[in-house]
């Protein structure tokens, strides 16, 4: 009895121990959520201002990165300036709620600023400050461009392979990676090189990015889009190609042979009847010479007919 009760403490014993020991690992080893948390940088923020002059003026900021952005706006107003306008902010031509505020005039000039939480894609766009409808200031918030934009669509000839290329200039940030998709009605069909390897063949490097399409059929036709990702959204540019068939080109020139011909033609045909006129007036009889002979056989007869009158 007392050897039961003895085994049964020290299993207790042993199993208090094994408890206390994983209390303290499990004290001593670091939370992941609060590690996770620690690790997250707070949105940067940038400045950009502008003093205007006149009555308006554009201003282009490019973004990559997520980030909290301060718009500041001078204005330096008109001859006669009040001593107080109104001002508020707009966001692609619509007013942002409870921006109105009353700006004071100091140091001659009127000063208006927001800061704004630029996120993602969504919150790109137009802002502008608005000085008592007087003047504004538009800030264009986008991404880096992708070039070069065609006027005139990329041509192809069937069953050959054409490149199309996007890229973004030297003095622009690198994106992250580059997409490339296709319209298919209203919808834009991604490109997967995996899927159709022989159809299609992606090349990248760094700032470019170049699209190769193989065996063209008319199918193949259309507006293409190219796209630089980044952080804080996608920037697209789009190529239309046009399919032709090698005799596409030569018809300009075969028009211009067929008029060609036909000219030649009616010009020989010219000739060949004048040709046929002077020949008519070369054979035919003389005038002069059928009224001269006409004179001489008149003569002849008369002479005849005198002799004959003379032998009678």
């Amino acid at each position: 009895m007392i050897m039961m009760m003895s085994a049964s403490w020290n299993k207790q014993f042993f199993q208090l121990l094994l408890l206390i020991s994983c209390g303290r690992i499990s004290a001593k080893t670091p939370s992941p959520t609060l590690s996770a948390l620690v690790d997250i940088d707070p949105l940067s923020t940038d400045v950009k201002s502008v003093v205007l002059k006149g009555e308006s003026h554009i201003e282009k900021v490019e973004l990559v990165n997520p980030v909290n952005l301060e718009l500041q706006c001078k204005w330096d107003g008109t001859e006669n300036n009040l001593q107080t306008i109104t001002g508020y902010w707009t966001k692609d031509g619509s007013e942002i709620e409870n921006s109105r505020v009353t700006v004071q005039l100091e140091d001659e000039q009127y000063n208006l600023k927001q800061k704004f939480s630029i996120l993602n894609e969504t919150n790109l766009g137009n802002y502008s400050c608005v000085f008592g409808n007087e003047a504004k200031i538009n800030f264009i918030l986008s991404v880096p461009q992708v070039s070069p934009k065609r006027d005139k669509p990329l041509i192809g000839y069937l069953r050959d392979y054409v490149v199309i290329e996007c890229k973004v200039e030297d003095n622009q940030p690198e994106p992250d990676s580059w997409s490339w998709s296709k319209k298919n009605g209203t919808d834009k069909e991604i490109i997967y090189t995996r899927l159709e390897p022989l159809k299609y063949e992606i090349k990248t490097k760094e700032r470019k990015t170049r699209l190769v399409v193989h065996n063209l059929t008319e199918a193949d036709a259309g507006l293409y889009f190219c796209g630089a990702v980044y952080p804080i959204g996608t920037s697209h540019n789009n190529i239309e190609l046009k399919v032709i068939t090698l005799w596409e080109p030569l018809k300009p020139f075969l028009a211009i042979l067929v008029e060609v011909c036909v000219l030649v033609a009616a010009i020989l045909l010219y000739e060949r009847s004048q040709s046929k006129k002077n020949c008519a007036t070369e054979n035919g009889p003389n005038p002069d010479q059928t009224n001269t002979l006409t004179q001489e056989e008149n003569n002849e007869r008369e002479g005849n007919s005198s002799v004959r009158q003379r032998n009678v």
